[in-house]
Parts: C-alpha cells; structure tokens; sequence
C-alpha cells in the first residue's frame, strides 16, 4: 500500500525526529509529515510510517519509536534514536535516491551512520553529555536545530509545527551535503589511488585537480611521496602533507627561503619564472603553470631531502 503520512510527535522537536523526516520525506515525497499524539493516529497501518512516537519498535509494522523500556539497541549495545532506526532501515534506499553509486553505497552508509547518526542517537538518549564538545557544544547540530523552536513565550497554537517545519529544509541541507561530501570522497578514492600508482617512487604526487588524497595514500603506504601538486583555475598548486589531522606538522616545508615572496622576488629566489607566491608558514606555493609548479617542485623536494640527511 502507498505511504500517504509520516507521523511523528507534536509538541517541541529534536533533532531525532527532525533528521527521520528529513530521510522519510525524500523517499515519500508524496505522504504527509503529520505531528500528533493522537491514538488514531500513532496506531501502525500500511499507510504509515510512524517514528519517534507509538512506543515500540517493530520494522514490520513500520513503527519506529524508542521511548520504551527496554528501548531498541545496536549489535554493539548503544541506544538507538528514532533518527538511528529510520537510517537502518530506510537508510540504503535514501542513497539510491540521492543517486549514489551502488557500489559505493555500503561504505557511504556506515561512515554516515557512525560519524552522523550515531553521536544524534547518543544525545537524543542521554549517553552522551552535549559537554562532550566542550565550549563549542552550542555549535553541535543539535543545538543548532533546537535552536530553531520557537520562544517560550510564543502562544500560537501553530508554533511547534510551524518551528519544525521551518526547520526541516535545514536539517535537510545538513545531511544532503554530508551524502555528497562522502560520495565525493569515494569518487576522489579511485582517483587519487591511480594518481599514487602513476607516482611509482617518486616524491611528487601530481593529482588531475584539487580532491582528498590522504587516505588513498595511506592505503598504499606512500610515505616516499612529500608534496602534491594539482592544478587550481588557471593556475598550479604544490602543497606539503601533514603528518596527521591532528597537526599542522607536514612531511616536508617548502624552502624557506621562498616564505612570503610572491611574484618576481619569489622567481629570483627559486629561478623558475611563473612562480607567484608562496605562504609564510611554507605549505602552499601557487606558479602560473604545470611547468613551473614541477620545476618548484623538484626543487623543494631536493631542499627537503638535504634538510632531512643533514638532521640524521
């Protein structure tokens, strides 16, 4: 039977119920977000789907609440919330609709559930303390969402609804950037792996144009490689590779002789006419050509390599 209604609490929102809708109505673009406590309502039929409210989970009947005592819980015991329920279930469907490749879509769908969903489902029970971020937690997009309600002293009858509704496309903006964010990066995988290989020894990745690179070279244990280059609009980039996310600390530093020179002073220092500018903090040199950037290159890597012989 056709779905013709999600149903959901009334009354103020979180972020769990918020981000439910956001999957459901992309699926069910045609059935109407209902917000109610009313029995008739919260009672299972083909004809919805009912999430964060009903107080039981059952797949089958498509009821997905988890107020109830014992609430439902992942294989490894943390607590799900309605958003972590809905994501199992109707998550692998919502990536075919956001048309991301099939083969892609398993790997796209737990790193979206462990780095999204879950910390939603932690907070939403309680399992984590929103003091977990310390004093960015009002920047969490929990906070930022429940942001949205309306203020104590608005009386309307239509508040809640209208808060919640106001704030569904923005929900939906968050978690459509994420799918495309890691759809990206699975396409960048292919890319940049061939682009280590092509490297072979050599010290220099050269990439077809800007795109995460990082985990394609750890995978092929390219510790050799120092500096990437890739063009950038009308010019070409070399920047350095950090040693982790954690840290600024990179592999190798462009030389410093050419910190903060832009222009001529930079092509009289390093003899490669085209380049035109280099950071101060030595991690990024921009040359106006493929050329020009491999020829800094090659430089930087021989400055490199006597730098690090010189401190053994």
């Amino acid at each position: 039977m056709t779905i013709t209604h999600l149903v959901t609490h009334s009354g103020g929102f979180h972020a769990d119920e918020l981000l439910s809708s956001v999957v459901l109505t992309k699926l069910f673009p045609k059935a109407k977000v209902l917000r109610s406590r009313d029995r008739q309502w919260i009672m299972p039929s083909d004809d919805k789907i009912i999430y964060d409210v009903g107080g039981q989970y059952d797949a089958t009947a498509q009821i997905f609440d988890h107020h109830q005592r014992p609430g439902p819980l992942r294989s490894d015991d943390q607590p799900y919330s309605s958003f972590g329920l809905i994501w199992a279930h109707y998550g692998m469907e919502y990536l075919t609709a956001m048309d991301v490749p099939t083969q892609d879509a398993e790997t796209i769908h737990a790193k979206f559930d462990s780095n999204f969903v879950l910390p939603i489902d932690l907070l939403d029970n309680g399992a984590m303390e929103p003091s977990v971020a310390g004093p960015l937690s009002i920047m969490t997009l929990p906070a930022l969402l429940g942001s949205l309600k309306p203020v104590f002293d608005d009386v309307s009858p239509t508040a809640d609804d209208d808060a919640f509704f106001g704030a569904l496309p923005i929900a939906r903006s968050f978690v459509e950037a994420q799918i495309r964010k890691l759809a990206a990066k699975a396409r960048a995988q292919s890319m940049a792996a061939k682009a280590v290989a092509d490297a072979g020894t050599l010290a220099i990745l050269e990439l077809p144009m800007g795109m995460p690179y990082r985990s394609a070279m750890d995978e092929a244990e390219a510790d050799h490689i120092l500096f990437v280059v890739n063009p950038r609009g009308s010019d070409w980039t070399i920047g350095g590779i950090k040693l982790s996310n954690d840290t600024f600390e990179q592999r190798a530093d462009l030389p410093a002789a050419w910190a903060g020179l832009t222009d001529t002073a930079l092509e009289e220092v390093c003899g490669v006419k085209g380049a035109k500018f280099c950071h101060k903090a030595r991690f990024i040199a921009v040359a106006s050509s493929r050329e020009a950037i491999l020829k800094m290159a090659e430089i930087a890597v021989t400055e490199a390599l006597k730098e690090q012989d010189a401190a053994k």
